[in-house]
């Protein structure tokens, strides 16, 4: 039952957020902040794809325990690409609101990134281990936080001071997301159970591409109209 309703849910997840993504990249008509959009969403399936379709396969087979390997190297490939991730929504910020100016903050954004994608290619993370280091861990996803912390408060900011209507809980998607994905990288390996939190977290994000999708949508018909 396991295998059916995870690869179920996974599989509608992928086709999903792929799929906005890829219509926001075709539809975009000139407008860098809906094309990058579209390719943080492309960008965030696909780095999901690298563990979720691993993970999909050995659920219908052998199970995980024949597959860690898969599930290790695509593990390590999803937290770099959710490293871009943030990246281009922090990009998003910045043409939305007109940010492109602050070289500091994309300096100090950048060097998290690079901090992150740094420490998730160490051997000490034990990617293709049955069981992980804890410690790796939380020390790969200190700098991820950061970044994550970091676009909510900008995100917030601006939405309430320009009073953004389409981008108004943009900041408690990422808000949720982390709610639900700290407490599997702290706690899952001693309660199993908490793994499940995976599914809201993955929630979230679909919340966050709907978002972008459906303001390009309302801009296009603003134009049209």
């Amino acid at each position: 039952m396991q295998a059916i309703m995870e690869t179920a849910f996974d599989a509608v997840y992928l086709i999903t957020v792929i799929t906005l993504g890829v219509l926001m990249i075709f539809r975009s008509r000139g407008n860098r902040q809906h094309l990058l959009f579209g390719i943080m969403a492309v960008t965030l399936g696909c780095g999901d794809a690298f563990h979720l379709i691993p993970r999909a396969y050995a659920l219908c087979t052998t199970g995980l325990q024949d597959y860690t390997f898969a599930l290790g190297v695509g593990k390590m490939i999803t937290s770099i690409t959710m490293t871009v991730f943030y990246i281009l929504l922090y990009h998003v910020w910045q043409l939305r609101y007109g940010k492109e100016a602050k070289r500091g903050t994309t300096a100090a954004m950048y060097l998290l990134a690079v901090a992150r994608m740094v420490l998730c290619l160490f051997p000490q993370n034990g990617w293709t281990s049955e069981v992980p280091p804890l410690s790796w861990g939380i020390v790969r996803n200190i700098p991820f936080a950061a970044m994550g912390a970091w676009v909510i408060v900008l995100f917030y900011q601006e939405a309430r001071k320009q009073r953004d209507e389409a981008f108004r809980h943009m900041w408690l998607t990422i808000v949720l997301s982390f709610a639900f994905y700290i407490p599997v990288v702290l706690f899952s390996e001693r309660v199993p159970m908490l793994g499940m939190l995976m599914i809201p977290k993955t929630c979230a994000y679909v919340w966050t591409v709907c978002i972008g999708f459906n303001d390009m949508r309302r801009a296009q018909r603003s134009t049209a109209g």
